[in-house]
């Protein structure tokens, strides 16, 4: 039997890797003569630098940054050498795992410690960066970001003002005479919604980042105000682009400061990996990631490696710490497993995740023996 193990993360519990070493150990208690062979993957958010960096061969570049709320952190992005290729996660520096609940901060919060990663590695001399976005605390257009790389927001007095949305709505002019030369970013987004309006980033996903509702109307007037100050001194116009809203509207920063282009970022990571070569040659395709709902549907890991498994007419068996929506995944994946097995509380799921992903798959894969396949 020739399985590939092709999970994503398990958010807040264990890496890519972790699950994809987790099931292979279930997975070979039942069956010990199996081939495995372990293809952790990401789409464009946390876990993104990770899985090209095993992939490619590149190491870890660390240095120091500022967290959403501008506090000092160490940080770090993937650096491979050989192709002066810099890999980073825009959560690294300013995603939401920085943060404790309660200090969770939308009008504060910006991405001013992704611009210094950006920067950093521009000046160790990256031919190439690949910027993965997701996971985001921030809802600041990647305003932030820009003040990292040179640009600078003024009022109309031409007093400088700090990149924070609570700022944006004061903000009259964006100075360029400092913004610094950029190789060529790309950008690995795997929403497609606009900046502004009822699918842009603060009405969709300010709220799960600690916005009331009064504070998503002025992020919303804050982003259109920076968009048309972006329109009046930069010349271009990207708040419609499918992707400017993705990660608090970072997208449309780097579209508009960094002249980036944007790409699925389960592309990027399938094509490195070379993942539709190793579907075809398997018998089987275990991946999963925490939580598997309608929203796994929206381009997410697991969605696509069961896309690509459809196309090859192999089976697929997804792995997750909760389901929901099952009619609707249930259409993508032969076959979904929780992996709870027992009353527990949240925080011991997530404590124990790998414990309970192998023992998952070991239930699964004593499933498929009863049922007489693969014997």
């Amino acid at each position: 039997m020739r399985v590939l193990i092709a999970p994503d993360k398990f958010k807040g519990s264990i890496s890519a890797s972790e699950a994809a070493e987790a099931i292979a150990r279930g997975w070979r208690a039942i069956y010990p003569d199996a081939v495995c062979t372990l293809a952790p993957i990401a789409d464009g958010g946390e876990g993104f630098a990770d899985a090209l960096r095993g992939a490619m061969g590149g190491e870890w570049v660390s240095l120091d940054a500022n967290d959403p709320l501008g506090r000092k952190i160490e940080a770090r992005y993937a650096w491979v050498a050989a192709t002066k290729l810099a890999i980073i996660d825009m959560s690294e520096a300013s995603g939401l795992w920085r943060l404790k609940p309660d200090e969770r901060d939308p009008l504060r919060a910006n991405t001013f410690g992704t611009g210094q990663l950006i920067r950093h590695a521009a000046e160790r001399g990256a031919a190439r960066i690949l910027l993965g976005l997701g996971g985001s605390a921030t809802t600041d257009g990647g305003l932030g970001m820009a003040a990292a790389l040179g640009y600078a927001p003024y009022t109309s007095d031409g007093e400088p003002i700090a990149p924070e949305p609570r700022n944006f709505l004061a903000l009259e002019r964006i100075g360029c005479n400092d913004a610094m030369e950029l190789p060529e970013i790309v950008a690995a987004c795997d929403v497609g919604n606009p900046l502004l309006g009822p699918r842009g980033t603060a009405r969709v996903f300010a709220p799960q980042k600690g916005a009331c509702a009064q504070t998503v109307e002025t992020l919303e007037l804050g982003l259109e105000n920076v968009a048309d100050v972006v329109r009046q001194d930069l010349g271009c116009d990207f708040r419609d682009t499918p992707g400017a809203g993705a990660a608090g509207g970072i997208g449309f920063g780097l579209l508009s400061f960094c002249h980036a282009s944007t790409r699925s970022g389960f592309d990027l990571v399938a094509e490195v990996l070379k993942l539709e070569e190793a579907v075809a040659g398997s018998d089987l395709i275990l991946t999963g990631e925490g939580r598997i709902d309608s929203q796994t549907l929206e381009g997410k890991g697991p969605a696509g490696v069961a896309a690509m498994a459809r196309r090859h007419g192999k089976p697929v068996v997804a792995f997750a710490g909760s389901v929901a929506d099952e009619e609707s995944v249930g259409a993508l994946f032969d076959a979904v497993a929780p992996i709870i097995d027992r009353p527990v509380s949240l925080e011991d799921a997530m404590k124990d995740g790998a414990d309970f992903l192998e023992r998952g798959a070991r239930r699964a894969a004593s499933l498929l023996r009863v049922g007489g396949k693969w014997r």
